[in-house]
């Protein structure tokens, strides 16, 4: 009976996890494109704002597939899409910080964020 209670503990831990993860991921989207919205209006900022907002927001609606996810293999396919995408968002923060486009004290939090998300769709990716 012990082990029946903990498999349901570690179900809702899970559950509550994902809960949080796919809140947390839907909150680092309205950064992203928040951030994006304070780019200037060239044609190479309009470039960079198209895929870093189409790369940030990737991340979390991903991820909420993944919770959906008919299969193992398509749970971590997924996963693998969610990290793809947060390592491309990552490229283009880095790029908003170098262009000077925005303040590296503005996009430090979203890349600090990011990093954090990188991290644990990978850690999820390899204990999959």
């Amino acid at each position: 009976m012990e082990s029946a209670f903990s498999a349901v503990n570690l179900y809702m831990d899970n559950k509550q996890f994902s809960k949080t993860l796919e809140q947390r991921t839907k909150k680092f989207a309205l950064q992203v494109i928040q951030l994006s919205s304070q780019l200037p209006n060239t044609l190479e900022a309009r470039v960079v704002r198209n895929q870093i907002t189409k790369s940030g927001t990737s991340v979390g609606a991903n991820y909420r597939e993944a919770n959906r996810a008919r299969s193992r293999a398509d749970f971590i396919n997924k996963i693998k899409i969610c990290e793809g995408e947060a390592s491309e968002t990552q490229y283009w923060l880095e790029i908003l910080i170098e262009t000077n486009w925005l303040s590296k004290e503005k996009v430090t939090p979203s890349y600090d964020e990011c990093s954090q998300l990188l991290a644990l769709f990978t850690s999820i990716g390899k204990n999959n």
